[in-house]
């Protein structure tokens, strides 16, 4: 009964943060909606601040993963293939695995990492020090303010971060079939690519990395501003939100892969 009874609370507590998360994306659609040209000279440098933030601070690291996923993916690939006689399938095997799974799911927790956690500090200590409610009596909308700005910031930064990792990890995985003494040439390899690549994932490609940047924006300023009443339940609401962004994340990558098999 106990381990039934902590699972269900465990169950319980997840599905009202869901609702809360869901709730709370709601209210910023209608701020984004009702309140999207408003003081747009103060909102449009902080979603260049968070654009900056989410992605172009993130662009070395990005880069450095990019390489080593060519790296592992065209290794394991060659020495497979090369035991079956398939080398033909090195293009289609990159675009499989980096630009339809593992391009963008790495770019969104890259966000989480450095962005995201961030975001849950920085809007928790706010919350917890009644900075949001001073916003408030002067008339400023924190909805507005805080979380408008990091949407759009975290959802161009993990679009953009993904097609950079896409496109070095395609040409580190050519780069390593070459040290390996592939005998492929550069323009069979890309055709390769170019006829593995279908419009649909170019699409699905937009919308999982935009997604994923929108999940992991809602459910951080959710958890900073919704959650924190003191300053030491900002690193509890911050386990929180890491955890259910991984979760949300997870989900929306098998939700486009179920819809791509269905298509």
């Amino acid at each position: 009964m106990s381990y039934t009874r902590w699972v269900g609370s465990r169950l319980i507590r997840a599905l009202t943060s869901l609702r809360g998360v869901v709730s709370f994306g709601l209210i910023t659609c209608g701020v984004l909606i009702t309140k999207g040209r408003t003081a747009s000279n103060v909102i449009y440098p902080l979603i260049w601040q968070q654009v900056m933030r989410s992605g172009v601070a993130l662009l070395p690291m990005v880069l450095f993963l990019a390489v080593a996923l060519g790296l592992v993916v065209i290794g394991q690939t060659v020495s497979l293939a090369t035991q079956v006689g398939a080398r033909q399938y090195l293009g289609m095997v990159m675009v499989t695995v980096v630009v339809r799974e593992l391009g963008p799911l790495l770019a969104a927790l890259i966000v989480l990492a450095r962005a995201g956690t961030g975001t849950v500090i920085e809007l928790g200590t706010a919350r917890a020090s009644r900075e949001v409610e001073a916003l408030e009596l002067i008339g400023i909308d924190p909805i507005h303010y805080f979380v408008v700005p990091r949407i759009i910031g975290m959802a161009l930064g993990v679009f953009c971060l993904t097609v950079y990792m896409i496109v070095v990890a395609l040409l580190a995985g050519y780069l390593w079939a070459f040290v390996q003494n592939v005998p492929i040439l550069p323009s069979d390899y890309f055709n390769q690519l170019a006829g593995a690549l279908h419009p649909l994932d170019f699409v699905a490609l937009g919308l999982k990395s935009t997604g994923m940047g929108v999940l992991i924006a809602l459910v951080t300023c959710y958890h900073g501003l919704a959650q924190p009443l003191h300053i030491e339940d900002v690193s509890k609401a911050t386990i929180r939100a890491i955890t259910q962004s991984v979760v949300l994340c997870v989900m929306a990558d098998a939700l486009f892969l179920i819809i791509y098999l269905l298509l």
